[in-house]
């Protein structure tokens, strides 16, 4: 992969960049690869696409008047078409059966205010709370993947393949999810994988007329070996990409997602007596300073919730050996704050030590969870009444 990287994807940034500062005289590019399907680099990507594609198609039509027909390319084309949005099909329905792209809503998350939510982070609360629902849609994405790898089965995977990506790409715009170009061009290319069958299809679903066939005639190569090589790399690739994703994702899984093992002080905290330099802080709601929750959810990571209900994110190092937490900001590694803990059976946490220039107390109590109604209310086949909260 860093073979590739620097011999494809590098080239290509620096190329697209410096078009897009020279030629078109926009701001310069300074994201790429972030997170982010949609930052400004993928627009000129697309644009760059579409130029080099249309220019080609004009020469093209120019030079090859003398050809009769290109079905041996159109064949190819929907081969690698359907082959990649199979391919993407698969990929994102291991990480939802494996419940890995949305992961159950984290201790912060249940605590945070709805309205503090990004509409991105509140379709990934919805989504990551229900298993069966990752499930349900974790299997249909799998199983369109999977349809569209076959000729016989095409129609059947693009039809599905275009309700999947539809209702994607309705979420990626209703949300502001930012994979709105990659979920577009996946309902054209699914609209496009059904164009050949437009006539068959319009007969079946509103003219209820007879369907006649589809031409699924496959490409041959004139010696038998190569057919039988062909037809075996096909499948040895689509048993790689099924099995490696669905493998890849349950490594995840356990490294980042919802089976990752939990620190030792997992939990929410709220924040009891606070001792500052020997005087005891009143909970001010003004109080910039003095905690109100102590959010543990990551090994790595824990959050501060302030009086005024600002939030701040740090880096943790636990040494439970010697009951010990070091604490900075990811900005800033230098200056580390050290704290002695006393964890409880109880569930009491006390904090000990210096935070930023003052020697600090900080005495807790864990929060059950369970207490939380997202958490706790679960499944029922009958409802008196409806709980809408």
């Amino acid at each position: 992969m860093q073979g590739l990287y620097f011999l494809y994807v590098q080239p290509l940034h620096i190329f697209i960049a410096w078009i897009a500062k020279h030629v078109l005289h926009a701001k310069p590019i300074i994201n790429f690869a972030n997170g982010s399907g949609d930052n400004t680099y993928n627009y000129f990507i697309i644009l760059f696409i579409t130029s080099v594609s249309v220019i080609g198609t004009c020469i093209w039509s120019i030079t090859g008047k003398s050809t009769r027909n290109y079905n041996k390319l159109l064949y190819w084309l929907i081969v690698v078409i359907r082959y990649y949005v199979a391919i993407i099909m698969v990929t994102y329905g291991s990480a939802k059966v494996i419940k890995l792209q949305f992961p159950t809503p984290s201790l912060g998350r249940l605590i945070e205010p709805v309205g503090n939510m990004s509409p991105m982070g509140l379709a990934w609360t919805y989504m990551g709370y229900s298993t069966g629902y990752n499930y349900f849609t974790g299997l249909v994405e799998l199983t369109c993947g999977i349809l569209l790898f076959f000729r016989k089965t095409t129609t059947l995977g693009a039809i599905t393949g275009l309700v999947i990506t539809g209702n994607i790409m309705a979420i990626n715009y209703c949300f502001d999810v930012p994979a709105k170009l990659l979920s577009t061009f996946l309902v054209l290319m699914c609209i496009f994988l059904l164009l050949r069958d437009t006539h068959r299809l319009i007969n079946f679903f509103f003219k209820n007329k007879e369907a006649q066939p589809s031409n699924l005639s496959p490409h041959r190569f004139k010696t038998k070996w190569k057919n039988i090589t062909f037809a075996a790399i096909k499948y040895a690739l689509v048993i790689y990409i099924v099995a490696g994703d669905l493998i890849s994702a349950v490594q995840a899984d356990e490294q980042h997602g919802d089976n990752v093992k939990r620190p030792s002080l997992y939990g929410i905290y709220n924040v009891e007596s606070f001792v500052r330099n020997k005087d005891t802080l009143a909970p001010l709601t003004t109080d910039t300073h003095r905690w109100s929750k102590l959010i543990i959810n990551y090994k790595d990571g824990i959050q501060v919730r302030f009086m005024n209900d600002s939030t701040k994110f740090y880096s943790v190092k636990t040494d439970t050996v010697k009951h010990e937490i070091t604490v900075n900001t990811p900005e800033d590694i230098l200056h580390v704050h050290s704290f002695i803990y006393n964890l409880q059976k109880t569930g009491k946490l006390t904090l000990s030590g210096k935070w930023k220039q003052d020697s600090v107390h900080i005495r807790m109590s864990k929060y059950d969870t369970k207490k939380f109604l997202l958490l706790s209310r679960g499944f029922h086949w009958i409802n008196e009444l409806p709980l809408n909260k």
